[in-house]
């Protein structure tokens, strides 16, 4: 028996992956522009750290969904470059937090504003602002992922 729903399934996976993948590739043209020198990983590593509560490895890996070895690599590239620094929690010295530093905060003011921009942008173009039923949807979309 076919899937009555296998072309609207087809359409939303390509609509899906273009858009994610067009959100990346712009955002990482507009941070070029910018003169920031980091990867997009990297600079949603920073994002993770501003926006966790506690940034210890393990707040800042479960964040981004990756495991603490993984965000180790990224966390010594970006100690290297001088855009975080490590200190050692003062009740639990075997805890590492994760600081951002000023360099950092330049960059993700960057980031923060492409991502107003691209906002600003969807909402003149398109008048979201007036469409119930695609937010609504959005909301579901993100409930969903994050399920």
């Amino acid at each position: 028996m076919k899937d009555k729903n296998a072309e609207a399934k087809k359409i939303v996976n390509e609509l899906l992956v273009d858009i994610f993948n067009r959100i990346l590739i712009i955002e990482a043209e507009y941070m070029k522009k910018q003169n920031v020198k980091l990867s997009m990983n990297e600079i949603h590593v920073l994002e993770a750290i501003e926006k966790v509560e506690e940034s210890s490895m393990s707040n800042i890996a479960n964040k981004l969904h990756i495991t603490v070895g993984s965000l180790t690599t990224a966390i010594n590239t970006l100690y290297q470059k001088k855009y975080v620094v490590r200190d050692r929690d003062s009740e639990d010295r075997r805890k590492v937090i994760i600081k951002l530093t000023d360099l950092s905060y330049e960059v993700l003011k960057k980031h923060d504003l492409f991502h107003e921009q691209m906002i600003d942008s969807i909402f003149k173009e398109l008048n979201v602002g007036e469409d119930k039923v695609l937010i609504e949807s959005l909301r579901n979309l993100s409930s969903f992922f994050n399920r």
